[in-house]
């Protein structure tokens, strides 16, 4: 992906990074993460409890050093799937939102899942990545599923019907090398 450009990533500052948040979250493309009505000091406070939490991190991704994309790490053992599934040792639970742009970029949000997914099995602990996403979100389906992850069954959490699917390490390289 080097024609995209360079990817890293580093804790997210809930603080100095809650007014950017508040522009992706409340976009009208970011409407599967449920926060289009939030104001600034909800944002601030959403990451602030996510910072505390033992179990569940963010991270904002930079492009060539400038924000791009969220991610979310959390343990589902704990956190967002806590009696909906039975979690595996090596479960690693994922979100990610890629920031709205008026200029988008052929690959990039390929790109950003790749990065993450690369991210979170540079983790040696980690042998497979679940997600769980909205089941209408056909768009991230389609690229969870280019990345490796396979579908397993709908759930019903408080909040969305939703896709839980699973990637192991094997199925990310796999599908990592079947795209080069």
């Amino acid at each position: 992906m080097s024609t995209i450009g360079t990817f890293t990533i580093r804790p997210l500052d809930p603080e100095k990074d809650a007014e950017l948040l508040h522009r992706w979250v409340t976009h009208p493309k970011a409407a599967f993460w449920m926060m289009q009505d939030a104001r600034l000091e909800d944002v601030e406070r959403e990451y602030m409890r996510i910072a505390a939490h033992e179990h569940h991190h963010a991270y904002l991704g930079l492009h060539d050093g400038e924000p791009a994309f969220l991610m979310e790490k959390y343990d589902p053992r704990h956190v967002e799937l806590v009696e909906l599934y039975e979690p595996e040792p090596g479960d690693v639970g994922m979100h990610f939102l890629v920031a709205p742009t008026d200029r988008p970029v052929h690959g990039f949000t390929r790109a950003v899942i790749t990065a993450v997914m690369e991210e979170l099995f540079a983790d040696p602990a980690t042998r497979r990545v679940v997600v769980e996403p909205d089941v209408g979100n056909k768009a991230v389906h389609a690229l969870n599923e280019a990345v490796g992850f396979e579908p397993e069954r709908e759930i019903d959490k408080p909040e969305k019907r939703a896709l839980l699917s699973f990637c192991t390490r094997e199925q990310f390289e796999a599908a990592r090398g079947a795209s080069a």
